[in-house]
Formats: C-alpha cells, sequence, structure tokens
C-alpha cells in the first residue's frame, strides 16, 4: 500500500513522553474522545515501538470520521505502514502485519476517506484488502462511500462484483444495493435484490426494510409499498414517513392523513420530515384543526423548527385561508428565503387581500430578494382575481423590464384572465394572438371562462373548439362551454355538448365536499348522504333553519341548474348540493358558535354561496367555504364603535345586529337606507346613545368593540 502524502502539522501540543507503556491505550482513549488528535497522535509517534491494541487505533480512526478529519487520519495511517515496513526489515513483523490486515482498520479508512470526498484514497485501500479475503463489511463500505459520494453506479457495479466473489451479503449489503437502485430508478435490479432478500436465511432489519420501501416509491410501485410496510415485522418513523409521503405523491390526501393519524396513535411521534410531508396534506383538504394540533406539537418540541418546516407550516395556514396565522409566523422568522415570501404573498393572494400583499411585494424587493417565476403568478392571480387590473398590469411590465423575467404559460394565463374578467376580452385576445409562443390549454381556458362570465357565446365556440383539440379529455372545457349555451337559453347546444362528452367518454367530476371535525374528516357527494337527509335531527334542522333564512329573504335560485327541467326539480337538486350536506353534518355534530370550515372540490354555485350567507346570518356561526379558486368567508365582523362623549356613539358599518355589552338592544335587520326613514336619530353618523338604550360609564374617550353580523 502506497503512503499517501499529508501536509505538515500545523499545531502540536508536546506531551511528555515519559508515558507509561501500559497507561498509553487508555490515555490515547481519552484523547480521542475529547477529540485531542494532535496531541493522540504525537503520543503514539512519540513512542514508536509500543505495541497498541487494535481497539485504540479503531477508535483514533472513529473519531477522525467524526470530525472529518483527513488529516489526521492520513497521519494515522502513515504510521501503522511505516511501522510495518521497520518490523518487516528487522524481520518481526508478525504481529504488526497481521493488524494492518485487519478488516476493521480497513473499513475505517476507508469509511474516512469517503467522508472526507476521497474517495480516489478508499478505494486505494479496498483494492489492498482485495489481496486476501475481504469480508463483506469492507465491501458494504466501499459501496456506501461510492453512494456517499455521488456515485451510485459503481457502487452496484460493486455490488454485482461481490456476488461474483461469493461473498454472502448480509443486511448491510442488501440496504446499500437498495439504495443504490433507489437513486438510479433501477427497478429490475432492485427486484433482484428483494428477491435474494426473500431468499436470505438471515431476517431481515428495519433499515433493509425502509430501503425497500424507498425502492419502490422511487419506481412508482405503490401497491409493492404498501405490502412491503403491511409485512413489516416492526415499522419505525421513517418507515411512516415513507407511506405518507407515497400517499401524498399520489394524490391520495385522505389516505395519508389517515396513515398519519395511525402513525400518531401508535405513538410513534413525528420528525420534521414527517411535517413536511403531513403539513401540505392538511393544507390540500383543508383540515386546519389538524394543522394546528402539529403546530402546537412543533411548540412543544425542545428542537426548534428549520425554515423549511416553518414555510411548510405557514402554507399550511395560508392555503386553509388563514393568512394572518401564516403572517405572524413569518414575521417571527430569524430566517427566511424566496419560498418563505412567496408563500405569505399566496396567502394574500387566495384570501383576495392584494392590497396587503402588495406592499409585502415592496419590502420584499427592498429587502435585496429578487422575486421569481412564482411569485409573479401569486401577484397576477391575486390581482385578477380581486379586480386591481391596472396594478396587474404594470407587474407584468416590471416583470420582464425591471426584473428580467420572461413570462411562461401560468403567467399569460393569468393576464388574460385578469383582462377577461374586467370585461375587456378583446385585449385578451389580443394578448394570446402576439405572445409569442403557442397558447396553452390553461390560457384559452381563462378566456373560455372570461366568455362564460360576460355571456359571449360565438367567441366561446371558437375557443372551445382549439381547446378541444388540445385537451380533449379535460371535462371542465365541456363543463364551461355547457354552461353558457344553457344561460344563453340555448339547450341545443347544452345536448350537443353532452353528446359530444359520452361519444369521447368524458365524464364530469362529481361534486364532492368535506369538512373536519374531531380530527375526523367526513366526505359527501352531491345528490347522496341519504341517511343523514333522512334523519330526524336532519329533517327538523333543515325546515327551522329554511323558515329562519326565508325571513332573511333567501330564495333559492335555480338559475344555476343548468337543465332543461321543472321547478320542483330544481330545487331539489340545489338542495343536494355537497356544501350544503357537510354545512347540515357540522351544525348536527358541533357545539353552537362552532366554526365550520369546508371544502370543494368543484367551484361553489351562486346559491349555494347565498344559502351559506343566510345560514352564517341566521345561526350566528363563522363558515368558511374553499373551492378550487377563492375562499368565501361568511363570518360575524366586528365594527368600530368609539364613544365620542357621555351621549354620542358613533358607528362605523352600513347593516349589521347591534349587540349590547350589557344586554341585546335589537335583533332588528338595519341599513343605511332603512335607518333614516326609522328615526331621525340615525341620519347621520352619530347617534345618540339613550336612543340605543346604553348608559354613559364615564366622560372619558373610551374605545368598545361590538359584535355585529354582515349581510
Amino acid at each position: 500500500m502506497a503512503i499517501p502524502s499529508i501536509p505538515a502539522s500545523t499545531t502540536i501540543t508536546v506531551l511528555p513522553t515519559n508515558t507509561k507503556p501500559s497507561s498509553l491505550p487508555s490515555t490515547l482513549k481519552s484523547l480521542s474522545l475529547s477529540g485531542k488528535l494532535d496531541e493522540a497522535l504525537h503520543l503514539i509517534e512519540s513512542h514508536p515501538l509500543t505495541p497498541l491494541p487494535l481497539q485504540t487505533y479503531d477508535a483514533l480512526l472513529h473519531a477522525c470520521i467524526s470530525r472529518k478529519s483527513l488529516h489526521h487520519g492520513q497521519r494515522l495511517q502513515n504510521h501503522l505502514l511505516l511501522r510495518h515496513s521497520t518490523k518487516r526489515k528487522k524481520g518481526r513483523g508478525g504481529n504488526q502485519q497481521s493488524l494492518l490486515e485487519k478488516p476493521a482498520l480497513k473499513t475505517k479508512l476507508i469509511t474516512l476517506y469517503s467522508v472526507c470526498g476521497r474517495i480516489d484514497l478508499a478505494r486505494s485501500v479496498f483494492d489492498s484488502a482485495l489481496v486476501g479475503t475481504a469480508p463483506e463489511s469492507v465491501w458494504v463500505a466501499m459501496a456506501i462511500g461510492y453512494s456517499r459520494n455521488g456515485c451510485s453506479k459503481d457502487a452496484l457495479s460493486l455490488y454485482v462484483d461481490m456476488l461474483r466473489r461469493f461473498v454472502q451479503p448480509g443486511n448491510f449489503a442488501f440496504s446499500a444495493a437498495l439504495k443504490s437502485c433507489a437513486e438510479l430508478g433501477d427497478f429490475p435490479v432492485g427486484r433482484g435484490v428483494h428477491a435474494q432478500i426473500v431468499k436470505c436465511k438471515d431476517e431481515s432489519d428495519q433499515v433493509v426494510y425502509n430501503a425497500l420501501l424507498r425502492l419502490y416509491l422511487e419506481c412508482g410501485c405503490f401497491e409493492d409499498v404498501v405490502r412491503v410496510f403491511a409485512e413489516m415485522p416492526e415499522r419505525n418513523i421513517v418507515s411512516w414517513n415513507s407511506l405518507v409521503s407515497g400517499f401524498a405523491g399520489r394524490g391520495q390526501l385522505f389516505e395519508a392523513f389517515d396513515a398519519f393519524r395511525r402513525m400518531q396513535g401508535e405513538g410513534v411521534g413525528f420528525n420534521w420530515v414527517s411535517l413536511t410531508a403531513v403539513l401540505p396534506v392538511c393544507a390540500q383538504i383543508n383540515a386546519l384543526c389538524s394543522g394546528k394540533e402539529i403546530h402546537a406539537q412543533m411548540a412543544k418540541s425542545v428542537i426548534r423548527p428549520d425554515m423549511f418546516v416553518l414555510n411548510s407550516l405557514m402554507d399550511m395556514y395560508a392555503k386553509c385561508g388563514v393568512v394572518d396565522y401564516a403572517r405572524r409566523i413569518f414575521d417571527g422568522m430569524e430566517r427566511r428565503d424566496l419560498t418563505s415570501w412567496n408563500t405569505v404573498l399566496n396567502g394574500y393572494a387566495i384570501a383576495r387581500r392584494m392590497e396587503e400583499g402588495l406592499k409585502l411585494f415592496d419590502k420584499m424587493v427592498d429587502s435585496g430578494f429578487s422575486p421569481d417565476m412564482v411569485t409573479f403568478i401569486a401577484l397576477l392571480s391575486g390581482c385578477s382575481h380581486t379586480g386591481l387590473t391596472q396594478e396587474g398590469l404594470q407587474l407584468f411590465h416590471r416583470m420582464r423590464t425591471e426584473f428580467g423575467i420572461s413570462p411562461s404559460a401560468e403567467h399569460y394565463a393569468c393576464l388574460v384572465d385578469m383582462l377577461g374578467r374586467a370585461g375587456r376580452l378583446k385585449e385578451a385576445l389580443k394578448v394570446v394572438k402576439s405572445m409569442g409562443k403557442k397558447p396553452s390549454g390553461s390560457i384559452w381556458g381563462s378566456l373560455l371562462n372570461s366568455c362564460r362570465l360576460y355571456g359571449n357565446v360565438p367567441l366561446a365556440e371558437a375557443i372551445a373548439k382549439v381547446l378541444f383539440e388540445i385537451e380533449p379529455k379535460y371535462p371542465v372545457n365541456y363543463v364551461i362551454l355547457s354552461n353558457i349555451y344553457a344561460n344563453a337559453g340555448l339547450w341545443e347546444g347544452v345536448k350537443m355538448v353532452r353528446a359530444m362528452m359520452e361519444k369521447r367518454g368524458v365524464k364530469k367530476e362529481v361534486g364532492c365536499s368535506w369538512i373536519e371535525i374531531k380530527n375526523r374528516l367526513h366526505t359527501f357527494v352531491a345528490g347522496g348522504g341519504i341517511e343523514l337527509r333522512n334523519s330526524e335531527k336532519y329533517q327538523k334542522l333543515w325546515s327551522e333553519l329554511m323558515e329562519a333564512m326565508r325571513g332573511v329573504g333567501y330564495e333559492p335560485d335555480t338559475r344555476v341548474v343548468l337543465h332543461d327541467v321543472s321547478e320542483e326539480i330544481k330545487k331539489g337538486w340545489v338542495c343536494g348540493h355537497s356544501e350544503r350536506l357537510a354545512a347540515m353534518f357540522g351544525l348536527i355534530h358541533t357545539r353552537s358558535g362552532i366554526p365550520l370550515r369546508i371544502t370543494n372540490n368543484l367551484r361553489v354555485c351562486a346559491d349555494c354561496h347565498s344559502w351559506m350567507k343566510a345560514l352564517s346570518q341566521v345561526t350566528r356561526r363563522v363558515i368558511v367555504l374553499r373551492d378550487t379558486k377563492h375562499f368565501h368567508h361568511f363570518e360575524k365582523a366586528v365594527f368600530e364603535v368609539v364613544w365620542l362623549n357621555p351621549v354620542l356613539l358613533q358607528v362605523r358599518s352600513e347593516s349589521f345586529y347591534f349587540v349590547s355589552p350589557r344586554r341585546i338592544v335589537s335583533s332588528l335587520r338595519w341599513n343605511s337606507d332603512s335607518l333614516a326613514k326609522s328615526s331621525p336619530a340615525f341620519a347621520g353618523p352619530l347617534t345618540t346613545l339613550h336612543n340605543l338604550g346604553f348608559a354613559p360609564l364615564h366622560s372619558e374617550l373610551i374605545g368598545f368593540r361590538f359584535s355585529a353580523l354582515v349581510f
């Protein structure tokens, strides 16, 4: 074995050389544990003829590996090589020769060099070990070294070479080979390794099972993941993380959430990898209560979460419609990256609070962060949905000129949607024709939706024709065109679109809603929930609610039922929408005053929006309804009521239920038109306290906040 060259030592603390040989091993072990490698090596070199046990060298090399100290490891190897050479010249090399050939030392040296990125030196040590019969541990150390340095193909070749030399693989070799197969995506070889594991007499450990889970996840064989997971005698947190990530990656969000709940039920606990896997699931299914529970567990942890976990937590809150919580976490972060800024900006866009979003964007630029494509997708979509057309156009211009970002298809889709929602269809069409690249389906789809908003049938037909060629199996395009025909009373067109869908095998997605109650998700489909709807509680509550809702002006709007059927049938269909079933289930199974958070997989129809508003009004509940596009908030708003003097009160509101801090003053519905007619005292912004039944507390300026309900 060649002697590696090493640089001169930088600092050495000179120790007394009169250390007794009998105490030398314990002294060296103590120095190794404390990390004083310079002192330890100087002590060895000052006693060149003192024999040391294998454990001493093993401890020194382990300390070198822990500190990634290539220099000290090379010094120790040189010492062994020089000593071996001296012994051979004197004819006394028997014992020392056997020490150099010990597999344990070679394994440690291979690991040290690979950890320090010197795979060439590791291979040199490994090749010297092949002169004799190298055990599995040496092969595994070299394979892991290759894998650690990104040479997965070499690691897998080494495993094959090991089999050719009739070295029996064990759990360490199996796990190393499976890791390489997963990194390379080599499913056939991975299957072969799995077959060897099944044939092996020794029982597989958790590391091997987890490596199998990772292999099948990387290769997209999720059925095998579930099967291997079920066969595992014991599961640790890595096993559960693989299962949760696998379900989430396949879009099986409810299954992922259920797996996380099972994991918690078995007392496995969690790590940051677990949370980065499950928090996006909570965000997508709007499981805010579970997300808050996870946040509470994070707060109790003695380990501070890293930036990536906090980004996932902010994303969960933002996508659950609680952007203020996301902003609170953002403001408390010690370190932020661009993803942190984009997450909060996207939260403001979802919540339609773009004035705050634009202020945050300016703060982001002033802080030295350069926006990327994701930043502008969030900003442009937010401006589109809040009607800030001019601001959106300015952002689109700045994106190209100031920040040098070339617009993608998503940016153009946001721009077209923005112009279309503003009724500027000609400008939107001009953008599509002049964008310099082939328009994607999302761009044409945005324009088609604008035609729906403004009832432009001829343009919608032309756009739909293009979309049916680009996305022949996408059902949303057919549904929008059918709705455009129905809104225009063109029922023959509706029949034509449905016939086209049937001919091409395109099926409309079934409306589905879900609500989280007591850490469980309850799902409902449109027209379903027969058992719930037939129950006595449901029918009694429905009857009472409909009577109360009619009292506040709600009547079913059957125009949203785009079918040529009778009015009674339309009313029945509207009442069976999935979000209403979820809301009724929530009212039955939660206490009064508990907010209802409902998620719908489609866009909420206009009548369901009105129904939810009336429901919030009569039940005085906060209701948050999330669909594929927006959050719809129906909640008690807090209005500012300021005492101007002992007898005057200023109320900043137009329409509200007014509640006294002592007693209910009135449960009548008031608005700006009826106030002046019913009492002259309400004609101006100032209202006498005595007309409202308040007794002044004292003459100082006091601020009160009263509960009011927006209509």
